[in-house]
């Protein structure tokens, strides 16, 4: 039973050591010219002062998690889209409770103004 995994952990270990060799290729060959502009921290095309511990705004987590939710309701529908001549009308009907769920949820996080950018 093992022996049929054989194959799998090779391929995965040549696709590991090939992404290692290119790495440490590129890390020796490449051009190293670092510069001030290509050192400095730079976050959403706002320059950071030095020293700067503020946090973040809330407002990239909640838009984060939005985006997880709404990434993850693609990842239902695909399987959902291929086998739905076989699941019928029951199938069709279940697809639209779980979207109709989602635009609630949709509709909640706009009413409360996440997806306003101040």
């Amino acid at each position: 039973m093992i022996e049929n995994y054989v194959p799998i952990l090779i391929l995965f270990l040549l696709a590991a050591g090939f992404g290692l060799f290119v790495i440490i290729v590129s890390s020796l060959l490449g051009p190293k010219r670092p510069t001030a502009i290509k050192q400095a921290t730079y976050e959403c095309g706002m320059d950071v002062p030095p020293n700067d511990e503020s946090p973040f705004d809330i407002k990239y987590y909640l838009i984060a998690m939005a985006f997880l939710v709404f990434d993850v309701e693609v990842v239902f529908l695909y399987p959902w889209a291929v086998k739905f001549k076989q699941l019928g009308m029951f199938g069709f009907i279940e697809m639209l409770v779980f979207i109709f769920i989602l635009l609630v949820g949709y509709a909640y996080i706009w009413k409360k103004g996440v997806l306003e950018w101040e």
